[in-house]
């Protein structure tokens, strides 16, 4: 009789080394750098030693001059220690055909048609073991046999003083690594150079045990890549290097909230809105006074106003940002301080940069002529954070007291907002409350129009080896679902636990993909989400025999939506959906969004 399971053994978290095992990591060499020569052995637990760490989640990479070691808008999923040489950051955006940049390959129809007719009868059948494919396009070999892509005639294309150099003993994007977000902007080496990659799971660790780490990430980061934000922001648009400097020096950085938020979201969930507002750390509160322009690095702020015993959500801002600029025009036009007309709180975690009011006053409204043109040149950011769910003009972050005329360009005041929207009202305090604002490509489902003919689902299961990688129920808002489908989250939380780094960002699209060679099935990614959207499947091999490990428990493995990337069509479940009740969305772009539920 044929077996029903094959016994096979069970990965383990540093079964698969960052470093090529025939280059393993010199650790003694190493632990003689400052950088951890200054660290405490002591300080980190048994079973993640900082030995462990470097051995298992870092390795070294040669780079030749040239070569691109981190594009700009590519999600970050490791940091850089210069070893030996330089490296120069880019202080400017590059057309993408400079970075090598690769989409990933679709399935012709052909190829969809042969995978569908050969089909296996047993779901998630796979190969232990096989090599992923790098999507990266091909420019030229490294002494280390990796694939580069290379910046040639650099003087053409880049002046020296668009880039600023980082050399020995440098640590650069750490950032982008830890928030999960993407980078923000592209370094490339200057000459031949030696780099130690630490992808992000080690560098957390090392960053959770080490405060000396966590101070010098903070001095790095404002010395090399803090006036690279500030420039992509309008505001500082058209300053000088000097006053840029100057406004650089002044910043402050903060942060709110836990960056593990996940961990008690489903508890935080089943509280009351007022009692859930009232936990979130508050940044700002309504009534106090101005404390300087706040940026937003990362995370999510609710903003809120008092309404009875509790609190109104009115909309929610992201990364990109910023309130506090409208108080200090009226402070700089009228000399009176404008007290905060709401409440900013941060959703989970939040970063922030703090400019001083003085230095906005100095160096930034004197750019402008007039209020006016100083209004239009927050009108992007005005457009982006005044947008509620009823699609009504919100004023900039109700934003000012009612003296200042908010009519241009800040939208209607609050004041003016139609009390005759409870609906929307209702919705948007449902999308703050369960976080669903978090997702770039939610599922949303028209409860109105769908007929539960599950053809999403069949859909779903038949592009990805007999198992739908969604679940056709979810929280309900209004007449609307929001499925149990992976939403590739702006702060995808579920990349936090996992120790072998087996679910990521794809560099190019920026979706959530989990890589089957490095999943060691340990159900951590599953546990973080928030919203469920993962799943652990039981796997069989191409005789559909189930996987076992020794002591004949199954193996098991993560799935999930990955939002049909190799589909030409795009994803199964809509292209499915006969009648168009169905929509992937961005929950960031309420206009959008408000667009579709109001259909």
């Amino acid at each position: 009789m044929t077996n029903t399971v094959k016994i096979t053994t069970r990965p383990q978290r540093w079964d698969q080394p960052f470093a090529d095992a025939v280059q393993p990591c010199d650790v003694p060499s190493l632990l003689s750098l400052p950088l951890f020569q200054a660290m405490d052995p002591q300080a980190f637990p048994p079973q993640i030693p900082l030995e462990g760490i470097l051995r298992n989640d870092t390795r070294v990479v040669d780079f030749e001059d040239g070569d691109i070691i981190i594009r700009e808008g590519d999600y970050g999923g490791s940091a850089f220690l210069i070893l030996s040489g330089t490296v120069g950051v880019v202080l400017k955006s590059l057309p993408s055909r400079f970075l090598g940049r690769s989409e990933p390959q679709a399935r012709s129809f052909a190829e969809s048609v042969r995978e569908w007719w050969n089909r296996s009868p047993v779901a998630e059948v796979r190969q232990l073991g096989r090599s992923a494919t790098d999507r990266n396009v091909a420019s030229r070999r490294g002494r280390d046999g990796q694939v580069r892509v290379y910046l040639q005639d650099i003087p053409r294309i880049i002046s020296p003083q668009e880039i600023e150099s980082m050399s020995t003993g440098e640590l650069f994007g750490e950032m982008a690594a830890l928030t999960r977000s993407p980078r923000s902007a592209t370094v490339i080496a200057q000459g031949r150079c030696r780099l130690l990659e630490i992808r992000w799971q080690g560098l957390r660790d090392l960053m959770k045990y080490s405060p000396q780490l966590r101070d010098y990430t903070a001095q790095q980061y404002r010395q090399h890549s803090l006036q690279v934000h500030l420039r992509e922001t309008s505001l500082f648009h058209g300053l000088e290097d000097a006053a840029l400097e100057a406004v650089t020096r002044s910043v402050q950085f903060q942060s709110f909230g836990d960056f593990e938020w996940h961990q008690p979201f489903r508890e935080v969930i089943r509280q009351d809105t007022n009692r859930q507002i009232d936990s979130e750390p508050l940044i700002a509160q309504e009534g106090d006074y101005l404390g300087g322009l706040y940026m937003i690095r990362s995370g999510f702020v609710r903003v809120s106003r008092r309404r009875g015993a509790g609190h109104q959500t009115l909309t929610y801002l992201g990364k990109g940002d910023y309130f506090g600029f409208s108080e200090i025009m009226e402070l700089a036009s009228t000399g009176a301080n404008v007290p905060w007309q709401h409440s900013f709180r941060a959703i989970g975690y939040v970063d922030l940069l703090l400019v001083p009011t003085t230095q906005v006053m100095q160096f930034i409204l004197p750019n402008w002529p007039t209020p006016e043109e100083a209004a239009s040149r927050g009108r992007e950011n005005a457009a982006r954070v005044s947008q509620t769910l009823a699609g009504t003009a919100l004023a900039k972050q109700t934003f000012t007291a009612p003296t200042i005329d908010l009519h241009e360009p800040w939208g209607r005041s609050v004041a003016q907002q139609p009390e005759s929207a409870p609906e929307h009202q209702q919705r948007l305090e449902q999308f703050v409350q369960q976080r669903l604002i978090n997702g770039e490509q939610a599922m949303l489902i028209d409860l109105d129009r769908c007929t539960r003919c599950d053809d999403c689902v069949r859909a779903c299961a038949e592009t990805h080896q007999g198992n739908p990688r969604f679940v056709r129920t979810g929280p309900i808002v209004g007449h609307h679902m929001v499925a149990h489908a992976c939403m590739h989250c702006t702060d995808p939380v579920c990349l936090i636990g996992c120790p072998t780094g087996a679910i990521g960002r794809e560099h190019a699209t920026g979706v959530v993909q989990i890589n089957d060679d490095t999943c060691i099935g340990c159900g951590t990614c599953a546990q973080s989400c928030p919203y469920d959207n993962i799943r652990m499947v039981e796997i069989f091999d191409d005789a559909f025999r189930q996987q076992v490990d020794e002591r004949q428990l199954p193996i098991l493995k993560a799935t999930k939506c990955d939002l049909c990337v190799d589909q030409s069509g795009g994803p199964a479940c809509v292209n499915a959906c006969p009648h168009d009740a169905m929509v992937r969305i961005n929950m960031r772009e309420t206009d959008v969004l408000s667009q579709w539920l109001d259909r």
